[in-house]
């Protein structure tokens, strides 16, 4: 009987991976949680990389949103050899029909700087637990918070930003831009002051180091390479970033 049971179990599992492989790769996902440095636990979902790792991307979200902002994104990720850490911040909400675990446990009244210390944790949690070079990508707001931790954080390698601006009250993005020594990856919608606000930070990285890309077709933050929300443009944003991340961590 136990066979049985086991044999039915296994033909169900490989007619799910057949009919549905995003049901896969969601059940291969590990949730995890570490502490920050004021106690405040923060929920993250870490998923592996595919062949050789090329090294552990950290992915922070927008305002509002939640880690199932990169639910689509981190199989393309993985795919191509970067483990993906995808973080709840307790400055964030419920969006993409999904629950912030960090927020609905930490409670409310968090600002976009109070979230620093989840991404200093999880810098600190990854370059602990994985081997390989760290990336950090933030969305929105959180792509300005990434430069503030790039800057304090050796073990960071790369960055990629995506709608980054001077959202964060207290800091100077510019000076913080102008800290790095690693290369940098800024990217937007294609409007105004989203594109100037890019070329700013850009233009601040010493070296030449950065490389801002205006796409044709885009959206806010991480939502550009999502073909949900930029069915125009998600395929040729992702172009432009895969290139980043092959020539700064070659395959």
């Amino acid at each position: 009987m136990g066979e049985d049971m086991f044999q039915r179990r296994s033909i169900f599992l490989a007619a799910a991976v057949a009919l549905c492989p995003a049901m896969a790769l969601q059940a291969l996902a590990e949730p995890i949680s570490f502490a920050a440095r004021d106690g405040v636990r923060v929920y993250a979902e870490f998923d592996k990389a595919e062949g050789k790792p090329r090294g552990t991307i950290l992915l922070f979200h927008m305002a509002g949103s939640n880690k199932s902002e990169y639910a689509p994104l981190a199989p393309i990720l993985n795919k191509s050899g970067f483990a993906t850490l995808a973080v709840d911040q307790r400055s964030g909400g419920n969006l993409w029909g999904d629950i912030n675990e960090t927020a609905a446990k930490a409670g409310t009244g968090y600002d976009y700087a109070d979230a620093i210390p989840d991404l200093d944790a999880a810098i600190a949690y990854a370059s602990a637990q994985y081997s390989g070079p760290i990336i950090v990508w933030g969305s929105s707001y959180s792509s300005a918070l990434v430069f503030i931790v790039a800057a304090r954080h050796p073990q960071v390698k790369a960055l990629l930003a995506f709608s980054p601006a001077e959202y964060i009250q207290g800091y100077s993005i510019e000076k913080e831009a102008a800290k790095l020594s690693i290369p940098v990856f800024i990217t937007s919608a294609p409007d105004g002051g989203e594109v100037s606000a890019g070329r700013a930070l850009a233009s601040a990285v010493p070296g030449h180091k950065a490389v801002q890309y205006v796409p044709k077709n885009g959206a806010h933050g991480s939502s550009t390479l999502r073909r949900d929300e930029d069915a125009a443009g998600a395929d040729e944003n992702w172009k432009h970033v895969m290139g980043f991340l092959d020539r700064t961590l070659p395959r």
